[in-house]
């Protein structure tokens, strides 16, 4: 294990998961605690659960109040350790914990952003490009993000297990050929238990034009215990890629270190989504220590996403130029494997769209003028025609 590959605070002490147990009527068991099934049933989900251990605003205490009308609240006691009781500005916290201002409606809101229901023939699997798709697996997360852009599926109870539903998706699938690509989301794929989630990827194994089989998953930082090498061999035998999500580097603890050993060591590539998110990590160094501490941890930041314009979000959204400065300051200051890609998934189901300030600034007649990450010109002239 590499020592310096977690960030020294928060530190977590034995009394903070004491105070967190107690919620529950239960004294402090560290083989409980590290075991990923208790975890998941005594998640805090209630107002009375997070003035036990945390220093409410009044805007966290309304958020609380109007949540189970609007979106679930659940936070596993691991990650709700490492909230800071005191600061409501703690990025963590700002994540998980709802806020009154999720009451407020901006007019570029939308219920689904993405426009994932428009592109799904078939319940549970959405098919907006032309070799991939999407398979929601089921509807339940760990933990729930402030911003989940599926907050209109995740957690309602309206989605099916996906065992109901897989015969119609395998059936779809095998009759298009053209679909080489199934990323598995939903929900959080990881929840399922291993012989569920082996039988699922077996069916998709079995379709021989899939190539590429992908989980996205939060687990890694919400319940880094349920990465157990039992997971490792479902994962491995099936071949498996891994697009994990995270946004901070307080995430990157020692277990989420040991989380994510188990699985590079595996052989299990590792990738990481990021959601940019106002006053969780919107800051050039804010960015680069999450994007070099995952790098630690063999985990490749890919994706920088301008969070998604959900429903009661506007309080955690940057502007683009934000994202486009931010980028522009890691580029060429930082190795390349730390600078993910800036992207925009466009509103209304245009799909992921790379945004990064203008670089080709002009092409013609065989030759390109550049701009560096210095300001530099620079000309590339094509090879002469033969």
């Amino acid at each position: 294990m590499i020592q310096n590959n977690v960030v020294d605070k928060p530190v977590v002490t034995t009394t903070r998961r004491e105070e967190i147990c107690q919620i529950f009527g239960e004294t402090y068991n560290p083989e409980l605690w590290n075991d990923w099934r208790w975890q998941m049933r005594h998640r805090l989900t209630k107002l009375e659960h997070f003035q036990q251990v945390l220093r409410l605003t009044p805007a966290e205490e309304k958020g609380l109040a109007i949540a189970p009308e609007k979106f679930a609240v659940a936070v596993t006691p691991y990650f709700a350790s490492l909230l800071d009781s005191e600061d409501p500005l703690c990025p963590l916290r700002l994540q998980v914990i709802p806020r009154s201002e999720e009451l407020l409606v901006d007019a570029a809101d939308m219920v689904d952003p993405c426009g994932e229901d428009h592109d799904s023939p078939v319940a549970g699997l959405v098919h907006r490009y032309p070799d991939r798709v999407l398979l929601l697996a089921l509807d339940s997360c760990a933990a729930y993000c402030r911003y989940c852009t599926r907050s209109r599926l995740v957690s309602q109870g309206e989605m099916y297990p996906v065992t109901r539903r897989l015969d119609a998706i395998v059936a779809y699938l095998e009759e298009h050929t053209e679909v080489r690509d199934v990323l598995i989301s939903g929900g959080d794929p990881l929840l399922m238990a291993d012989e569920p989630l082996d039988k699922l990827l077996g069916r998709l194994r079995a379709i021989p034009h899939i190539e590429f089989v992908r989980i996205g998953s939060r687990v890694p930082s919400f319940l880094p215990t349920r990465i157990t090498p039992e997971l490792v061999a479902v994962l491995r035998k099936h071949r498996v890629w891994l697009s994990l999500h995270f946004c901070h580097v307080r995430e990157l603890t020692q277990e989420v270190a040991q989380a994510c050993d188990l699985l590079a060591d595996g052989g299990i590539p590792l990738g990481s989504q990021t959601v940019l998110l106002k006053n969780v990590n919107d800051s050039e160094q804010t960015l680069k220590q999450l994007f070099h501490g995952l790098l630690k941890l063999r985990v490749r930041p890919y994706y920088l996403y301008q969070c998604d314009p959900v429903v009661g979000t506007s309080h955690l959204r940057t502007s683009v130029q934000t994202g486009i400065d931010l980028i522009s300051k890691l580029r060429g200051h930082t190795t390349g494997y730390a600078v993910p890609t800036y992207v925009i998934d466009a509103p209304g189901g245009g799909g992921k769209v790379p945004i990064q300030a203008d670089t080709l600034l002009a092409y013609s007649n065989g030759t390109a003028k550049l701009r560096n990450w210095e300001g530099e010109m620079y000309t590339y002239v094509d090879p002469a025609l033969q």
